[in-house]
């Protein structure tokens, strides 16, 4: 049997967490994998471990030992909730951690506009503590990641990428979305 993976694609608060912890509660022996909170933990528990600039290796890391953990130990179906905004990062989790032999591999890509994120970010009570270094509020964030969508590696998946892309460009997606991945959940068995 294969088991699912589900992967959030898009920028700070356009829904990914949200969507992932609905899908869950629907989806049964299903577990959320999120680094966001790996990241609060460690910036918690461990801040002088973190470095505070360049890749965050300690939540990388935590979040590869958990992942192999209950892949080697569970049956759950994965819901990867991270922005996961670069082709080559999809593209490794894709193929590496969650192979299609082992995996039926769906992306749910947060397409929502700048304006509704911005409102989101300035009515938003989520806890700050995932971050360290420069980066200290989501309005910041939000300034990088769309200054980042100018790389070459920031690219909106496409359906060549994994078995299913569902695209969510308002809430009204995303309950389609989900009892479409239930459907894929329960005729992939």
């Amino acid at each position: 049997m294969k088991r699912l993976v589900i992967m959030t694609v898009g920028k700070t608060h356009s829904g990914k967490t949200t969507f992932a912890y609905a899908l869950e509660k629907q989806l049964s022996n299903s577990i959320v994998i999120d680094q966001d909170n790996h990241a609060e933990f460690l910036n918690t528990i461990y801040k002088k471990l973190q470095r505070d600039e360049g890749p965050n290796i300690l939540k990388h890391a935590l979040s590869k030992l958990i992942v192999d953990y209950a892949k080697a130990h569970t049956d759950y179906h994965f819901i990867i909730c991270n922005s996961n905004r670069s082709i080559n990062g999809r593209e490794y989790l894709l193929q590496e951690v969650y192979p299609p032999t082992a995996f039926v591999r769906i992306l749910v890509h947060f397409n929502l506009s700048d304006e509704v994120l911005h409102s989101r970010i300035k009515h938003s009570a989520r806890s700050t503590a995932i971050f360290r270094g420069p980066i200290t509020n989501f309005e910041e964030l939000l300034i990088k990641q769309n200054l980042e969508s100018l790389k070459e590696e920031i690219v909106d998946p496409s359906e060549n990428e994994a078995d299913y892309l569902f695209v969510i460009n308002e809430d009204k997606d995303i309950d389609l979305a989900i009892q479409s991945i239930i459907h894929i959940a329960q005729t992939s068995l």
